[in-house]
């Protein structure tokens, strides 16, 4: 059974940086599609990356250029770089077909 879990959020200025880190257990994430989505509170969940089987890797136009996507064996990460207000949420990350974690919050304060 794979388990996934996030840390590394918190609360940081506009601006600001941040890295979260996913640790697989049961699995890697060398193979197969991963990727990281966010809930803002009150909206549906929206994708932010997706990282392919050929490891090709697809941003949402709201964080290209920002943040990157990086695997490392069991461990995933997502390095967030000028954080804006808007990129407040809850960020999951999962592995195809069915795993997610629980959910790190971020909070960019302006």
């Amino acid at each position: 059974q794979v388990q996934l879990v996030e840390s590394g959020g918190g609360l940081v200025q506009a601006g600001g940086s941040l890295t979260l880190t996913c640790a697989a257990s049961g699995s890697h994430f060398h193979f197969g599609i991963m990727g990281w989505d966010r809930q803002r509170p009150g909206e549906p969940r929206e994708w932010v990356v997706r990282r392919y089987a050929d490891h090709s890797t697809d941003y949402a136009e709201a964080v290209k250029g920002r943040f990157t996507s990086l695997t490392n064996s069991n461990i995933a990460s997502l390095q967030m770089t000028n954080l804006k207000s808007e990129d407040s949420a809850v960020y999951y990350c999962f592995q195809a077909p069915s795993s997610w974690g629980q959910g790190t919050q971020v909070t960019a304060s302006s």
